[in-house]
């Protein structure tokens, strides 16, 4: 289950990805409390920082995934963790100082989208360098697991921190969090990692990026439903805020418990996949993204705090297989001189989509209570998935099954 493990660049990778992902969602927690602190528990507030936060993904993602195709991806990462270290340093320091506004606040949402949109394709391209291409499906579970593991850990601690200390030390803790990544990255032996060839800066390698995925349709099949799904459906950070403190009317710490329980679906569902051997076909990508609509609307229905919560867990097993598949699926099938390109796509609509969903989202549940963006959401997601099979069934290209075996063959030749 542990076997990407043995790789010592890979656990020193891993090892400062657990204390930096406690750290970012610590942050995540405090700045959302943060937000509806300033303005009355506003969702509309709420979804505008998140927006914020994600445009960048539009603009600069796809370049991002360019720039990892070229250099040294450990080197680039150490620069862009400092700089995403710094403006937690900004941001701990006007709360703590008592000069905070929310434009502080969406500012620094801004400048941290910047800077994630560099440094998602570069990580997640980076992966296969550390572990080589036969550990890549139990690298990327372990790495969603220990994502998922400081999910559970990071909002306790916020939720707490929050109400003893305040919001601004946890931004700080934050920072300090930044340490242990950059830390791992330096201390890595360059000379074991499985580095693909680069390729030199020349024009066009966007457009030839996009032009790769578009000529394979079990591609543009798996990232139209990421985009669709995450769109609406993963949007978690703003849905249970609201379910929090809108419906429910509970503190942080409240919060905090509820993505707590999400997390913990999440590490089932990470430990679930990490024990498969075989890389994921599109079937069991659609197939998670079914369940997981089904059950964002069992979530939203619930009745009581205590009955929502437990439904979370679920929800976060089923939000977790349907991530891990596409994104082992995608960086398994794909040409290493472009996989940086690919997964900047990739991440593009994964996290591109929520400037667009978060505002939407945030509107419904204005006009129709907290518990309508998960409903809303479990709906668009279950859709999605059928009509993006519908598209596929009346393709000239032999249907699903057929998209299945090309994708597979893909995988077996580049393999």
């Amino acid at each position: 289950m542990f076997v990407s493990l043995r790789v010592p660049n890979y656990r020193l990778f891993l090892s400062g990805q657990i204390v930096s992902n406690v750290g970012t969602w610590m942050q995540r927690i405090a700045q959302d409390w943060l937000v509806l602190d300033l303005t009355g528990g506003s969702a509309t507030a709420l979804g505008i920082a998140a927006a914020l936060q994600f445009t960048p993904m539009l603009f600069l993602t796809l370049w991002g995934g360019v720039l990892a195709d070229r250099v040294d991806k450990r080197i680039v990462l150490v620069v862009v963790q400092a700089a995403m270290g710094l403006c937690a340093v900004a941001l701990g320091t006007v709360v703590l100082t008592g000069v905070v506004q929310l434009w502080h606040v969406y500012l620094l949402c801004l400048l941290l989208g910047c800077f994630s949109a560099f440094d998602t394709p570069m990580r997640q391209s980076f992966v296969s360098e550390m572990v080589g291409p036969g550990q890549v499906v139990n690298a990327v579970a372990l790495n969603s697991m220990v994502f998922n593991l400081a999910r559970i850990i990071g909002p306790a601690v916020a939720g707490a921190l929050i109400v003893a200390v305040g919001t601004g030390w946890v931004f700080l803790i934050n920072a300090a969090s930044f340490v242990g990544v950059i830390s791992g990255l330096l201390l890595m032996r360059p000379e074991r990692l499985y580095r693909s060839e680069r390729v030199p800066r020349a024009p066009g390698q966007l457009r030839d990026g996009l032009a790769y995925v578009r000529a394979r349709p079990d591609l543009v099949a798996i990232m139209v439903l990421v985009f669709l799904v995450s769109t609406f459906g993963i949007n978690f950070f703003m849905t249970i805020a609201l379910l929090a403190r809108n419906v429910f009317g509970r503190d942080a710490q409240g919060y905090g418990l509820l993505t707590t329980l999400l997390a913990v679906g999440s590490v089932l569902g990470a430990t679930f996949a990490a024990r498969r051997t075989t890389k994921p076909r599109l079937r069991m990508v659609a197939g998670s993204g079914v369940v997981f609509g089904v059950l964002l609307v069992v979530a939203g229905s619930m009745p009581t705090y205590l009955t929502a919560g437990l439904a979370l867990v679920p929800v976060g097993l089923a939000a977790l297989l349907f991530t891990t598949s596409a994104n082992s699926a995608v960086q398994l099938s794909v040409d290493p001189t472009v996989r940086g390109r690919v997964m900047g796509i990739y991440m593009l609509l994964l996290l591109g989509g929520t400037p667009l969903g978060a505002p939407v989202l945030g509107v419904v549940a204005e006009h129709f209570g907290g518990r309508s963006p998960l409903i809303v959401g479990g709906v668009v997601t279950v859709l999605s998935v059928l009509a993006v099979a519908v598209v596929l069934a009346r393709r000239g290209e032999g249907g699903w099954r057929q998209q299945w075996r090309r994708g597979v063959d893909e995988q077996v030749r580049l393999g």
